[in-house]
């Protein structure tokens, strides 16, 4: 965690006095009630500030950017992160027969706070400590005379997008394609089957290796859906070479 490190074991995690066996409610990546044995992300983040920026580093390359607000609150919608235990696998996730551990980051009651599908990396690797992804990646950035929509759009861009996706070649994820370059979908999608897309991208194009989830109202509603949208537009015109 920046300039201080610690690294834990299954078994050192499964040892704190603070691990509680929880019962997660619509799992998102199982998509059904799963139970696990899981320590508050709050024990972990001790030295971590409110104001600070978490990134959660997957084993396929998934990088969750993650204020660190939401992940230290004890009210409303709390972080845990779940720990497989050995000899207790959970249930496979694809047909190699891995599951989303060891760990995986659930939430308890994600509406409270708002807390989309992008904010549940599983086969968790890496917690860091991170700059801002604004001030890491400024290629992200839209124009200073940007509309409001556009930077809400930014907002909602870090938050559901690049954990897979980059833009201009900006960001850390290795999983999805560039969204800007060689094109952005905004110039190959009219906007409202763009939209479409983002709710239920097999509706659209459907192939069976397709791993990008849908997007439902809950996770992002249709004013943010639109908001993204226009960042996607603005972007397209602002292109790195």
């Amino acid at each position: 965690m920046g300039e201080q490190s610690r690294r834990w074991s299954t078994a050192e995690l499964l040892a704190l006095p603070q691990v509680r066996e929880i019962k997660i409610t619509a799992d998102v990546s199982y998509k059904r009630d799963m139970t696990y044995k899981a320590v508050p992300v709050a024990v972990l983040l001790k030295s971590v500030k409110p104001s600070e920026h978490i990134q959660a580093i997957a084993a396929d390359g998934f990088a969750a950017e993650l204020p660190a607000a939401p992940l230290l609150n004890n009210k409303g919608a709390t972080a845990w992160l779940a720990i497989e235990e050995p000899g207790k696998p959970w249930p496979a996730l694809n047909k190699k027969g891995e599951s989303a551990g060891p760990f995986y980051l659930v939430w308890d009651k994600p509406e409270a706070s708002h807390i989309g599908p992008e904010q549940w990396p599983f086969q968790v690797a890496t917690l860091r400590r991170l700059a801002p992804v604004a001030e890491r990646f400024p290629a992200l950035l839209p124009a200073a005379d940007a509309s409001e929509d556009v930077k809400l759009g930014f907002a909602q861009f870090q938050k559901n997008c690049l954990a897979c996706h980059r833009l201009n070649k900006a960001g850390d994820s290795q999983f999805g394609p560039d969204l800007n370059l060689p094109h952005n979908p905004t110039e190959y999608f009219k906007p409202e089957f763009l939209s479409r897309y983002i709710r239920d991208p097999q509706s659209m194009r459907h192939w069976p290796q397709g791993k990008m989830p849908g997007f439902t109202e809950s996770s992002i509603s249709n004013t943010e859906l639109s908001q993204l949208v226009a960042y996607l537009s603005h972007m397209a015109g602002r292109k790195t070479q």
